[in-house]
């Protein structure tokens, strides 16, 4: 019964982290062209239309990885 109760307080300390990471992300986006920065890939041809955020992806990954190592580090 034990191994239930740490796996619900985990999934909720996860849902919680995402409803937060979801919000700074949406906040972000209006207050910055974050998704259209130089670097990333858009292409369009008639009605095709392809779109590969590069810049976006390479930051947010420096940004999450800095965010981690601050509270994870011992």
């Amino acid at each position: 019964m034990d191994s239930f109760s740490s796996l619900g307080k985990l999934l909720v300390i996860g849902g919680v982290f995402l409803l937060i990471a979801g919000g700074f992300l949406l906040l972000l986006g209006k207050i910055t062209p974050f998704g259209r920065l130089p670097g990333d890939i858009y292409y369009q041809k008639g009605n095709f239309t392809f779109y590969f955020p590069l810049v976006t992806c390479l930051l947010l990954s420096i940004l999450l990885t800095l965010i981690v190592n601050l509270f994870l580090r011992r």
